[in-house]
Order: structure tokens, then C-alpha cells, then sequence
């Protein structure tokens, strides 16, 4: 049986009309729907999984959108964390650079990535090689760094064609090495989404070909960054457009996630672009969004351990 307006007071279809539209408006424009499907699957998480876990719902913002001093012009994308040096690295797109920070968003030092068109993922493995994705040149390239490095260029690289030579700007953003399984992942950005694994040992050989991922059941817009916890083997998913990260199991099934609006998760305001996620082995999680934000995310905030704003 359906029920027409006209049983209502002209007002008041009016406003249910104008409530209903905000509401679809408020549903794209934030991503609740993103939020819905995630939220309730968490629901069903026992203890001990949620243990066993990263549990992102735990996490709050302990640094927030700190500049990275002189990058401001150049659009950060991705971040990778290397255990060796305890430091951080990202790269920039309008710029070709490869960028080190320090773990509390200080930049050490800048490498001119000359012959590079569009640097967006970036990767650490073994024994000081490197890993870049360059979108536009559709490439992924290996290469060794070193205290030394000033610079780099294609001919400096092992390089290997990630095809899909249609993509555009809708190819690969994300790439994070995971050294327990022995592959690097990778995920196209959209269009479609997908995520993809090749095996790697760490060095600048990679084994067979690049292999579809199971990621039908992600329900995030776009594919920002990829990062993999040392401890748990968990692999974290950053989409720029549903403000969201999330965390997915060995399988590729959700676990957990967080939004990344203001008001929610220690954020006093929403990342703007988020595209690099990272995290190292206390699980500490280190985020980057364009032009030139830096984050940091942690289980716990005490009174010793201030939130840092930006000036």
C-alpha cells in the first residue's frame, strides 16, 4: 500500500522532501554508507580477534596536520616506514622527489627523482631497496638507496611495467612490501579498485606475475595508500575520497576501521587528501595528505603525550 503526499500538509512534505535530500546529500558527500557496511561488520569481531588485531577504533590522532616544512607546492603522496633507520619516507608528484622524515614529521633530507613523470607509492624492502610507483609512467621501480643518494632516475632502477595502459589517472597508487608472505601488494586506485600481489623476496627481482587480490568486499571509493603491520600481518587500506582507513586480514576481509572526519578519533578537523599510511613494529600508525600534512595515530593518549596541532 503506498502513501501519497498529499495526505500530508504541504509543509510538511515539503520539509520531508528537503530532510530526505539532506540526507542522501550528507550520505555521499561524508560517506556514511562506507561507514554503515564497516560498522557492522565490527559488531561481529569477538575479543579475542579484536585482539589479535590492529583495531583501529582504539587509535587517536596524537599530531595533526603538521606541515612538512617546504613541501607545501610539491602534493606528498604514500608513505613508507623503514625499521632500519626508523624514518619515514614519502615522495611528492608535482615534484618529483623522494622525501625521508623523521618519525615526528621533521624532513631530513630530499632526493630529486629526475626522469620520473608521476611518483605515487613508494615502499620499503630488504637490504636498503626501494620500491616506486610511478602512475602516469604506469611503472614500478627497484632501486638501492643510500645514505649517499642525492638522486635517482629510471636508468638507476630495475624497472617492470604494471600495464593497464588505459588507466590514466586512475592506475597504481598504493604499494607496501610484506615481508612475511614474500610479496609486494598493490592497488589500483579505482576504476576499477582492485588489489593485486607479486612476489618478492625484498630484493630488486620479483617472482612470476602480478596476481588479482580477493577486494570485492572493501566498499571504499577510492584506494589512497597501502601499509602491512609487522605484527599481525594485517594490511591497512587509505581511501582519500571515503575519509577512511581501513584494516583487512590475510584474506582481504574487513577487520576494522576509522574515519578520518573532524570530531571523530582525536581529529579536530578532517584530513583533507589522506594518501600515505604507515606503521612500525610498536603500531604506531603515520599518515600524509596532500598538500603537505603530517599525522601521527596511536592506541593510547596519556597525559605525557600532548595532541600536536599545526600552527
Amino acid at each position: 500500500m503506498s502513501i501519497s503526499m498529499s495526505f500530508l500538509p504541504r509543509p510538511r512534505w515539503l520539509a520531508l522532501i528537503l530532510a530526505l535530500t539532506t540526507l542522501v546529500v550528507l550520505t555521499r558527500f561524508w560517506h556514511w554508507d562506507d561507514r554503515a557496511l564497516f560498522w557492522l561488520h565490527e559488531r561481529g569481531i569477538g575479543q579475542a580477534e579484536r585482539d589479535a588485531s590492529i583495531w583501529l577504533p582504539g587509535y587517536r590522532a596524537v599530531i595533526q596536520a603538521k606541515p612538512l616544512a617546504g613541501l607545501e607546492k610539491d602534493e606528498t603522496s604514500d608513505l613508507a616506514y623503514n625499521p632500519v633507520s626508523r624514518t619515514l619516507f614519502t615522495v611528492t608528484g608535482k615534484k618529483p622527489l623522494l622525501v625521508e622524515l623523521s618519525l615526528t614529521g621533521d624532513v631530513l633530507r630530499r632526493i630529486a627523482l629526475n626522469g620520473f613523470s608521476n611518483p605515487e607509492g613508494v615502499a620499503v624492502l630488504a637490504d636498503g631497496n626501494m620500491a616506486i610507483i610511478d602512475e602516469r609512467r604506469r611503472t614500478l621501480s627497484i632501486f638501492k638507496l643510500t645514505p649517499l643518494t642525492v638522486e635517482l632516475s629510471p636508468l638507476d632502477t630495475t624497472e617492470f611495467d604494471l600495464g593497464f595502459a588505459d588507466s590514466g589517472n586512475k592506475g597504481f597508487e598504493g604499494i607496501a612490501w610484506d615481508p612475511a608472505q614474500h610479496r609486494l601488494l598493490l592497488g589500483k586506485e579505482r576504476s576499477p579498485l582492485e588489489l593485486f600481489s607479486w612476489s618478492s623476496d625484498g630484493t630488486a627481482q620479483l617472482g612470476g606475475s602480478m596476481k588479482p587480490l580477493h577486494s570485492d568486499q572493501l566498499y571504499i571509493h577510492n584506494l589512497s595508500a597501502l601499509g602491512v603491520d609487522p605484527r599481525t600481518g594485517h594490511t591497512l587500506v587509505l581511501s582519500a575520497q571515503s575519509n577512511l582507513l581501513l584494516e583487512i586480514d590475510e584474506h582481504g576481509e574487513p577487520v576494522s576501521f576509522i574515519s578520518l572526519i573532524g570530531g571523530l578519533n582525536g581529529l579536530d578537523r578532517r584530513i583533507p587528501r589522506a594518501e600515505g599510511v604507515a606503521i612500525d613494529e610498536t603500531g604506531t600508525i603515520y599518515m600524509v595528505s596532500e598538500p603537505n600534512l603530517f599525522y601521527v595515530f596511536r592506541k593510547t593518549v596519556t597525559d605525557a603525550e600532548p595532541v600536536a596541532e599545526a600552527d
